[in-house]
């Protein structure tokens, strides 16, 4: 609980209608979940105006109303803050209400189109494997310590990433690992948070039914650095092209990783097999559990990463052997004839061809190749006929299915993905997911790989506005089961 008057110290208010200065018990911009004696922000989105329920986040308690005008029916009982942005006032207040948590972590955040949880996921992973307490925001998890909480959003609100980070602090934590979406950085969630570190992996097309143009996604990519401190650091990714774009007029201290040329980290991918790489990171070599070029690069990010924050290079090194893939992200399901499934997240272009190349990299000229992939609906359609075309040149067969069609009509999407594949002939659809991935392993014969693409971790589809169980872990064991033994991991 705090005054009103304290919470708001740090805005810049245009306007205080009413002179109260009432106990706020908490701060909600969703008017469902107000409570006696809140704080309600009227957020402007993209799909609702927060000012059209402002009556109703006063039935249900709220005493102060954080908006960008004043409505016309004034509540004398209600004091009311008028601001130029709701989103960036209700980032520095969630700061102040939680006494800015992130300012007694070691913060570090991860942001680009690809890596970013993996990345975030292994540093947390690390640094609990080295004894300390750390907390996780990611896509697949929230981890306050060994407390595991689902995850919502990539990056959540600046409400919750403050609540968060409070438990954080107030259960012992040290640490704090973080993915930066390019949401959470256009809509001022992270304002206010204090970063020690931030890390660029890779920067492609996504989101542009968002952000509009490639040139704002990389906009609010680069906000993200452009916010950090001169006692912060950054470290990017050189071999990206955008990567110096990252940190140009950055105050921080930047340091480069690359896998190709001379930089502050340097690493070697010297053999690759589908169990695992050596690498030679900072002249030293390490085999890790991990495959793929890709993750030669997200395990570099980790090992920069874990050596600024102190970790000793050779403790670094020795933990990075240890640690194993993400859920969801190029996880291998094997059946008893050797058939195996690789089940991943990759939804982006340039995501599954790294995870394509990769394969192409390890399989064996004997090993068809069967691609089961689909693309989001009510999300950038530019990427579908891209992905198409990418998963027909790598693969002996490619199946294009439905991801999580929304709203939109599935075949409507395929015909979009099909669009791209030009003269092609080494691909079917089928629109049911489930009926895809078993027809997959239908086609398998021993010892072939079967890709299935777009969901990774995702535990259910998405059809209409309804979330419907569905695991593709799940479907390709079913699968296997029936077509080539019982599964292993």
């Amino acid at each position: 609980m705090k005054k009103l008057r304290d919470i708001i110290a740090e805005i810049s208010a245009i306007e205080i209608r009413g002179e109260h200065n009432p106990d706020i018990m908490a701060l909600e911009y969703d008017s469902r979940r107000v409570e006696r004696s809140g704080c309600f922000f009227a957020v402007v989105g993209s799909n609702s105006d927060g000012h059209d329920y402002i009556d109703a986040a006063i039935e249900r308690g709220a005493v102060a109303i954080v908006c960008q005008r004043v409505p016309e029916n004034i509540c004398d009982e209600v004091c009311y803050i008028v601001v130029e942005d709701s989103n960036m006032a209700m980032a520095d207040m969630a700061a102040s209400f939680y006494d800015h948590p992130s300012r007694e972590l070691h913060l570090v955040g991860v942001t680009g189109t690809n890596g970013k949880t993996t990345t975030a996921t292994l540093l947390y992973d690390m640094f609990t494997a080295l004894g300390y307490r750390a907390g996780l925001i990611s896509t697949v998890v929230y981890r306050i310590a060994d407390k595991r909480i689902d995850s919502t959003h990539t990056t959540p609100d600046a409400i919750r990433l403050n609540a968060m980070m409070r438990r954080m602090v107030d259960e012992g934590c040290d640490y704090c690992f973080m993915e930066v979406s390019s949401h959470a950085a256009a809509q001022y969630r992270i304002r206010g948070l204090h970063f020690e570190g931030a890390l660029f992996t890779n920067l492609t097309h996504d989101h542009l039914d968002y952000h509009g143009t490639y040139k704002e996604y990389i906009r609010a990519k680069k906000s993200f650095f452009d916010m950090l401190s001169p006692e912060a650091w950054a470290v990017v990714n050189i071999d990206d092209r955008n990567g110096e774009v990252m940190v140009q007029n950055c105050r921080a201290r930047v340091l480069r990783l690359s896998l190709r040329s001379m930089a502050d980290y340097r690493t070697k991918l010297v053999e690759m097999s589908p169990d695992g790489m050596q690498l030679l990171i900072d002249g030293q070599e390490t085999w890790v559990k991990f495959t793929g070029r890709f993750n030669a690069y997200n395990l570099t990010t980790v090992y920069a990463a874990a050596t600024l924050l102190g970790v000793e290079r050779i403790e670094a090194l020795t933990t990075l052997s240890t640690l194993t893939p993400v859920s969801g992200r190029f996880e291998s399901i094997a059946a008893d004839d050797r058939t195996i499934a690789i089940v991943d997240y990759a939804h982006t272009p340039d995501a599954l061809q790294n995870v394509l190349e990769t394969i192409e990299e390890i399989r064996r000229s004997d090993q068809h190749l069967i691609v089961v992939c689909g693309c989001g609906g009510d999300r950038d359609r530019t990427k579908r006929p891209e992905m198409a075309a990418i998963a027909v040149r790598y693969a002996t067969t490619t199946i294009f299915t439905s991801d999580n069609p929304r709203t939109e009509s599935p075949e409507a999407i395929l015909d979009d993905m099909v669009a791209g594949v030009g003269d092609a002939s080494n691909y079917l659809r089928i629109t049911d997911r489930g009926e895809a991935i078993r027809t997959a392993a239908m086609l398998a014969k021993a010892g072939d790989i079967i890709l299935i693409a777009g969901k990774g971790h995702e535990d259910y589809q998405i059809i209409g506005h309804q979330k419907h169980h569905f695991d593709d872990r799940e479907k390709i064991r079913e699968a296997f089961a029936s077509t080539h033994n019982n599964t292993k991991n």
